[in-house]
């Protein structure tokens, strides 16, 4: 019975190697994991993906390239027959096309696989249409012994301008002690500082004097100044 005994050790030996192996094994299976980890990450990298923008001023006249303007920052220039083509990541964006001091925008949406066009020549058309400097009577109406005129002016050129106005409006009434009818001319001036690029409306009342059946004409800009 004594040489039973060592072969029985030898396999409770035995068995426990085998065990030992087999946990071995199962540790290798970390690596996998951390491999998995990396292909999720590389699956949010959608969010990256970008779409097609192109911006368009066909039809505009302008003599030079005009800026266009990305989120804030310049990405390159168009004209009328050449559009400005860029991938954008996707998402919301502002964009804009300026012709001297006066810009157009428009906010956009890109996506993947979709083609945005941005086409602004009718707000170029619409808002450069005035070239130069200038004054405009908006409307008047008669406010006590007086003629109150709204008048608008335009800077549309790239720097700051002070610009004046003078404003006249004939008018007639019977006198009341000679019961004569008169006709006389209200005269004022309008200044006003304007920025590079903007729009200012400013009023100005021209006093009538006092008489009987009063009736007044258009108020006229009969001279308008920039310095």
């Amino acid at each position: 019975m004594k040489p039973i005994v060592p072969f029985t050790l030898f396999m409770v030996m035995g068995f426990t190697l085998a065990a030992g192996c087999i946990a071995l094994t199962n540790k290798s299976v970390n690596p996998f994991s951390n491999t998995t980890g990396t292909f999720n990450d590389t699956a949010d990298s959608t969010s990256k993906l970008k779409g097609s923008l192109s911006v368009s001023i066909a039809g505009f006249a302008y003599p030079e390239n005009l800026s266009v303007v990305l989120d804030n920052e310049s990405v390159g220039m168009v004209n009328p027959t050449t559009p400005f083509y860029t991938m954008v990541p996707e998402g919301n964006h502002t964009v804009m096309v300026c012709a001297g001091s006066i810009c157009e925008r428009a906010n956009v949406t890109t996506k993947f696989g979709r083609y945005v066009i941005v086409d602004f020549s009718e707000g170029l058309h619409r808002d450069t249409a005035i070239a130069r400097p200038t004054a405009r009577i908006l409307d008047y109406y008669k406010n006590g012994n007086s003629v109150s005129v709204n008048v608008e002016f335009v800077n549309p050129s790239p720097k700051d301008q002070l610009m004046s106005v003078e404003l006249s409006c004939g008018y007639s009434y019977i006198d009341d002690q000679t019961s004569i009818k008169k006709g006389e001319s209200a005269r004022g001036r309008l200044e006003q500082y304007v920025r590079a690029g903007q729009r200012i409306t400013a009023s100005l009342d021209l006093y009538l004097t006092n008489g009987h059946n009063l009736s007044y004409d258009f108020p006229e800009i009969e001279e308008l100044k920039v310095e």
